[in-house]
């Protein structure tokens, strides 16, 4: 037991956080990921998205408003906070995204899993760069409405997705 013990705490960048800078290209995305060494090869990961902000766009609200939270794990061939990763993870959010594209405007919540593959590149012994990107799928419970302010409902439902999840150019600070 005590080998056992010995060789989940040999190493010693057990800690790291970090931020995606390619989210808050999202319209501002504020967000953060936390993670954690269990052995040399695992890392969990616990994350947080979040957008209050409404732009507006030749006079009309544009929004990609959101709350996402996520847990998930790691696995690093080499060592972990080091070189090629896979990962997989639960996620929710809740969304009110319009007035981008088009005048319409959808809100809902999304419960489901993702995988997400990339590298994590040291610059400094406690900096690192990670690049990467990810898709996610699950079950989506929405509504569609015609404009971002009228509230005139167009559609409402349930239903299964799998869309893109991150495109990962996040500064990552290991303690």
């Amino acid at each position: 037991m005590l080998l056992v013990a010995a060789s989940l705490t040999s190493f010693a960048q057990r800690y790291s956080v970090g931020t995606n800078v390619l989210d808050y290209l999202n319209l501002a995305t504020i967000n953060a990921e936390g993670s954690f060494a269990v052995s040399r090869h695992w890392s969990l990961t616990a994350g947080a998205k979040y957008n209050p902000f409404t732009f507006e766009k030749e006079g009309e609200p544009m929004t990609g408003r959101q709350q996402v939270y996520s847990l998930g794990a790691r696995w690093w061939p080499w060592n972990v906070y080091s070189g090629w990763w896979l990962g997989a993870k639960g996620q929710y959010q809740e969304y009110n995204r319009g007035g981008i594209t088009s005048p319409e405007t959808s809100e809902g919540d999304r419960y489901g899993g993702g995988v997400a593959a990339g590298f994590s590149y040291m610059i400094h012994p406690h900096v690192n760069i990670d690049l990467g990107a990810g898709v996610w799928g699950g079950y989506d419970v929405y509504t569609r409405y015609t404009c971002p302010v009228c509230g005139f409902t167009k559609e409402s439902g349930e239903r299964w997705f799998i869309l893109p999840n991150d495109i990962i150019l996040s500064l990552i600070y290991v303690f």
